[in-house]
């Protein structure tokens, strides 16, 4: 006899006046699974008791239940700890430099302006440009092939005609290929870290850009 039979049995003992009760912890669920079974066994047909290997059935059934509910609460319990200490190992981070996904480029009269091409995997061509706000490139690199991994690179502010460029926010763009077939490949940039925070998706980076990133993000600490 399963739980939804003790359950619909005494639910009609209009003697004992029982009810469905909705779910809720694991000691409730173990109690009404208690309660259910005594008062089975006190109303059960003299002439036909219920069979031990269906006692044993159930008393395993609700052991189980029980030990996965403890289960799943210790593992809650232990990505909380693991997500707090997480947030308190990347407070670290605050003030840091760190080189996350990004194309804004902010560029500064007189400085190199470092970035950062990501590599999934090898290209046979990769292409970079900047852009300015309107859109138009102002700078193009031809870097060939690229293997596997992060290649840092630097821009000193001149367009392709050596002219130099006014201070200001630009983007870069990355292009790779191998023969027709396109590869994915992100373009990284270097950001300052003002705070930390923990999120649904995990320990978030608040970057001095105003932007967010993921601490999985980070390929570079400075």
């Amino acid at each position: 006899m399963s739980l939804d039979s003790i359950h619909a049995a005494t639910s009609a003992s209009t003697a004992l006046g029982a009810s469905a009760v909705s779910a809720g912890s694991g000691s409730d669920s173990e109690q009404r699974f208690l309660k259910l079974l005594v008062t089975q066994l006190n109303n059960q047909d003299p002439l036909n008791p219920l069979d031990n290997a269906q006692l044993t059935s159930q008393l395993a059934q609700m052991s189980t239940v029980s030990g996965i509910e403890k289960l799943n609460s210790a593992f809650a319990a232990m990505l909380a700890q693991s997500g707090a200490s997480q947030v308190l190992q990347s407070a670290s981070l605050i003030g840091r430099t760190v080189l996350v996904p990004g194309a804004e480029l902010a560029l500064k009269k007189g400085a190199q302006t470092p970035f950062a091409v990501d590599m999934p995997q090898g290209a046979d061509s990769v292409k970079v440009s900047i852009t300015n706000a309107a859109g138009d490139t102002v700078r193009s690199f031809d870097l060939g092939a690229l293997p596997q991994g992060v290649k840092t690179l630097s821009w000193n502010g001149l367009d392709d005609a050596g002219a130099a460029l006014v201070e200001g926010s630009y983007r870069v763009n990355v292009a790779a290929a191998t023969g027709e077939t396109k590869v994915e490949a992100t373009a990284l940039t270097y950001a300052g870290v003002a705070s930390v925070s923990q999120g649904p998706a995990g320990v978030a980076l608040e970057l001095a850009s105003g932007a967010k990133a993921a601490l999985a993000d980070v390929r570079l600490i400075l």
